[in-house]
């Protein structure tokens, strides 16, 4: 359970939560984070004790780093989730619902399914896994902004860093294709739908189907940027024609003048930066839905 998730009203809704989770499973054991990698940690410690379902109540982070700790571990253990935190995307995604005795009844009444999972391997041989989505560019920047201690909503930070953005000139590899050159506003690869706080960044997306869901966002003017965000949301921005998609298993990126700086999110955690190669880790991770 993460107590500073949604700006610090997890702690405040913990109770009710709590509550909801005891009336389908009787006592359970509750273990807090305390700060950035707690979850992983915890949830690696409990599958290695044996545990069955590991739950989180907190945001795509959390639930980010409690699938990692049950993928370093390589026990089979359940991810269960408690919808709670800032962006909720992998939520959307699984289509799980909101409501919290509606979602402790699913925990408990619901099906085991496993979904795919994104790995990034790092220059310097770090690997780090993403559930939902990773991306880098503008969309890095921003998620930087909004797990800020003064954050704001994702719209508020878009803007206040678009104003800012200077976009950078990357080498991009898809697959086995040649390494080309594109400036870009962002770049994400999707294993589900949503990204961003709500938007449909990448509306055929499948959480199963073994590829990840490439968005190029090439260059956008300030103004463009603001006129054309309301299609983010319905999904209907992969139209314009400076946004390439496709469906791909490896991708591989660096910045053409190795001192720029460009961020790498995972999972709305603004935490590394390019180089780095994405890749598909097929049904690795065991889901209670």
């Amino acid at each position: 359970m993460n107590p500073a998730s949604r700006g610090g009203r997890g702690a405040r809704d913990w109770p009710a939560a709590a509550s909801a989770l005891r009336s389908e499973f009787g006592p359970f054991e509750c273990r807090f984070t305390a700060g950035p990698g707690d979850a992983a940690r915890i949830a690696r410690e409990e599958a290695e004790r044996g545990c069955d379902l590991v739950v989180t109540f907190g945001g795509d982070g959390t639930i980010s780093e409690c699938a990692r700790g049950i993928l370093e571990s390589g026990k089979p253990v359940a991810l269960g989730i408690l919808p709670h935190g800032t962006g909720g995307d992998l939520v959307r995604s699984l289509a799980l619902p909101t409501r919290l005795a509606d979602a402790a009844h699913a925990l408990r009444r619901g099906r085991t399914v496993a979904i795919d999972v994104g790995r990034v391997v790092f220059e310097d041989g770090r690997e780090k896994s993403f559930v939902n989505s990773a991306s880098f560019g503008l969309s890095a920047e921003v998620a930087r902004r909004v797990s800020g201690r003064d954050g704001g909503s994702y719209i508020a930070e878009t803007l206040k860093a678009a104003l800012k953005y200077d976009p950078p000139e990357i080498e991009l590899t898809v697959d086995s294709g040649p390494r080309r050159r594109v400036r870009i506003t962002t770049v994400s690869l999707h294993n589900g739908r949503f990204f961003g706080g709500g938007m449909k960044m990448a509306p055929e997306a499948r959480l199963t189907d073994g590829l990840l869901d490439l968005v190029v966002v090439k260059k956008l003017s300030l103004a463009k940027l603001v006129r054309e965000s309301p299609l983010l949301y319905l999904g209907a921005h992969l139209g314009l024609p400076e946004v390439e998609h496709g469906r791909v298993s490896v991708v591989e990126a660096r910045p053409v003048n190795p001192a720029t700086e460009v961020l790498v999110e995972l999972d709305g955690e603004a935490e590394q930066r390019l180089p780095a190669r994405f890749e598909i880790w097929r049904r690795a991770l065991r889901i209670r839905l």
